[in-house]
């Protein structure tokens, strides 16, 4: 009876301090290890994913809403340099209109000192014609040339506005287009027919009615010279204004989806030598079952 007492108190000992029991068929201890180097594999993986990729957010599993938001601004940045060729175009038309207007103003600047110059009567009307004639001619050529890809704004051949694209608004309820509209203009001066609009000074009742009538077509001329000025000023200041948003949206991309390569190369260090620790790990724990075979020799 002593006997078992001794025998029994032991074991009830053991199992009060908790003492676990050894087990072929079930390694807790290499479960745990295995469950551990799962992990440190995972976090390695991804560390690596974004070593090699240079993103933190490369797909939709890695953050759903962060990926999400990445690509609508992605798309807003693709808008904004079609955007910027779009301005860079219409920059390009309006600066030959622009050129051919003031051009076309200086002309007709020396057309008309030639008819206020006519006035007089001890002048020869007829040189001065001939010279106003080669003038107005050279006008209709400077006009027939200001085309760009196609497109005059100065000839009177585009009766609509040109609309350059050069934002794009976006809310709750989609995307907006926005443009610069840009009205065309006839500084052509010959009439319906083909000739010239009956500017005759080689007689002074001519002469009178030509200064008349060519200071509103000098004027016009001035306007729209003005006009295509002011509107290229415009489209610069909204390409400079379209580059640098494009700019800020590559940045906040780059906020929201890029990987820290100094801080993943420093997590990459310490996980390789975590993986290492826990390969040790299970293996230890897959010798614990041979120790078992110590207890039957």
């Amino acid at each position: 009876m002593y006997l078992k007492k001794v025998l029994y108190f032991p074991v009830q000992n053991a199992q009060m301090k908790g003492y676990s029991m050894s087990s072929i068929l079930t390694n807790t201890s290499a479960m745990v290890a295995l469950q551990t180097m799962r992990g440190i594999n995972k976090n390695l993986a991804q560390t690596q994913g974004e070593i090699s990729t240079g993103k933190s957010i490369s797909s939709a599993r890695d953050n759903a809403a962060v990926w999400s938001i990445s690509k609508v601004m992605e798309s807003d940045v693709g808008g904004l340099k079609a955007i910027g060729d779009t301005l860079a175009l219409g920059k390009s038309t309006v600066a030959v209109a622009r050129v051919a207007a003031e051009t076309t103003v200086e002309l007709m600047q020396q057309m008309q000192s030639l008819i206020v110059a006519a006035q007089e009567e001890n002048v020869d009307r007829e040189k001065i014609q001939s010279e106003v004639a080669a003038l107005q001619d050279q006008i209709e050529q400077v006009l027939d040339a200001a085309q760009f890809n196609g497109l005059n704004l100065v000839n009177g051949t585009q009766t609509d506005p040109l609309e350059i694209l050069s934002s794009l608004n976006r809310d709750a309820n989609g995307v907006e287009a926005k443009t610069i509209d840009i009205a065309a203009a006839d500084l052509d001066l010959l009439d319906g027919l083909g000739d010239a609009l009956g500017w005759d000074v080689s007689t002074a009742a001519g002469a009178v009615t030509a200064l008349e009538e060519f200071e509103a077509m000098l004027q016009v001329a001035i306007g729209a010279a003005a006009t295509f000025g002011s509107v290229e000023k415009r489209i610069d200041i909204q390409a400079e204004f379209t580059k640098n948003l494009s700019d800020a949206l590559t940045t906040g991309i780059g906020s929201l989806v890029d990987a820290d390569l100094e801080a993943a190369s420093a997590r990459l260090q310490a996980l390789q030598v975590q993986q290492q620790l826990a390969t040790q790990s299970l293996s230890i724990a897959n010798q614990q079952p041979q120790n078992i075979l110590a207890l039957f020799r």
